[in-house]
Formats: structure tokens, sequence, C-alpha cells
């Protein structure tokens, strides 16, 4: 319990005021409408046919900060409030998303790297809850350590995961500011740069702190496992 009051709930909080920090920021730049008035889409698609890229599908999808790209099948997906929206917000994540694109175009390595290990994550993920459970009730009761041992080693295969989530993640936001910073069409003011790059820089924090996450559960589990052996 000491170890989880030391490492868990700090991490947790601060995850917490990550998360909210922003969602607020969202809201607040998905209020301040673009001067061009490019909506979303239109931001992916210039920001991919300037990049060479004709062959990336730009989508919209349900929910809401559900934005994501798709390596497989090669598609920008965005929500429908970026999809539609002529917001700063809306340029901004719209360009993220596409700087995964333009990272897959130029065979980005760490991007390679996350997508190959995106199948056995997700399996992983699936069973991890109750490979956890099942191990601490044995090693509690019987002593042998063998599930909990497997279910540290998922936990470590989902912080690597997302540990090198990270790299991809930053180098995507750093791709679709220096494009919106070099694009005068887009984005006609210094203000409107500034607060793009304000609202990915804490898009890239929910990365940072959901790294941070995964190490604290890994240490947590590892932690009882060798303390128990």
């Amino acid at each position: 319990m000491g170890i989880f009051l030391m490492i868990i709930i700090p991490v947790l909080v601060i995850s917490m005021f990550v998360q909210w920090r922003f969602r607020k920021k969202f809201s607040k730049y998905a209020e301040m409408q673009l001067s061009s008035g490019y909506s979303g889409r239109e931001v992916a698609e210039q920001m991919l046919h300037d990049n060479g890229i004709y062959d990336v599908t730009v989508m919209s999808t349900e929910g809401q900060l559900s934005d994501h790209y798709n390596p497989e099948d090669k598609t920008v997906n965005l929500s429908t409030d970026v999809y539609h929206g002529r917001s700063v917000a809306a340029a901004a994540v719209a360009a993220h998303e596409c700087g995964h694109a333009v990272q897959q175009a130029r065979s980005y390595h760490w991007l390679e790297l996350r997508t190959n290990m995106v199948p056995l994550v997700s399996i992983s993920s699936n069973l991890l809850q109750w490979v956890l459970i099942i191990g601490i009730l044995l090693i509690s009761f019987t002593g042998s350590s063998v599930v909990l041992t497997i279910g540290v080693l998922g936990l470590a295969l989902i912080t690597i995961f997302s540990i090198i989530s990270l790299p991809v993640e930053l180098d995507a936001s750093r791709r679709a500011l220096a494009w919106l910073k070099n694009n005068n069409s887009i984005m006609h003011t210094a203000d409107e740069n500034e607060q793009a790059k304000d609202a990915l820089w804490w898009a890239a924090m929910t990365y940072v702190v959901a790294a941070l996450g995964a190490l604290a559960n890994l240490f947590y589990y590892a932690s009882m496992l060798f303390g128990r052996r």
C-alpha cells in the first residue's frame, strides 16, 4: 500500500490535471475561428498535398477527440468537430494527424516500430487485467509467481509502447507546426500559430503522463512480484 500511495496516486493526480488542462485548452481554441476560414478537412488535405501525399484519405469519425491516423489503410480520421470545424484547434489537430501520414511517407522508423507493435499490444491490453488479478491471487495463496510474471511482462510491453509513442507524437506535432508556420494561407497571424503550438503542447503532455502512468504501474506490480519471491 505504501508503494501505491507514493507512486500511483501522484501520477494519477498529474494525469488528471493534464487531461483537464488539455481539454480546457482545446475548448478555448475550438472557439477561436481561423481568419482564413479553412476547415479541418481542408487543412488536412492541403498539408497532405503539399507533402506530395495523394494516397491518404481524410475521413470524418464519430466521437470527441477521437482523431487518429491509421497507417494500415492510410486514412486520417478526424472527429466531427475537427473535420467540419474552422477553428485554431481544428487546424492544429488536423495538421498533427497529417504529420503521421508524412511520417509514414518518409519511413519514420519510430512510427514503423509502433505500428508493428499494435497487434501484440492490443492482445496484451485485452487480457492483462485478468492475468494480473489471477497472478496476484495465485502468488498470495499458492506462492506461484508464473502468472504474475506473465502479467508484468505484458505491462513491460505496454510501457515500451507508451515510451515509443512519445517521439512519434512529438515529431508529428513538430511537422504540423512547421508546416502551419510556413503556410500563411492557413494561419494568417503569429497569434494563431502560438495558439496551435499551445494546444499541441498540451496534447503531447497527455502522452507523457500516459508513459509515466505505464511506468508507475509496471513498477508497482514488479515490486509486488519480486517482493513475494
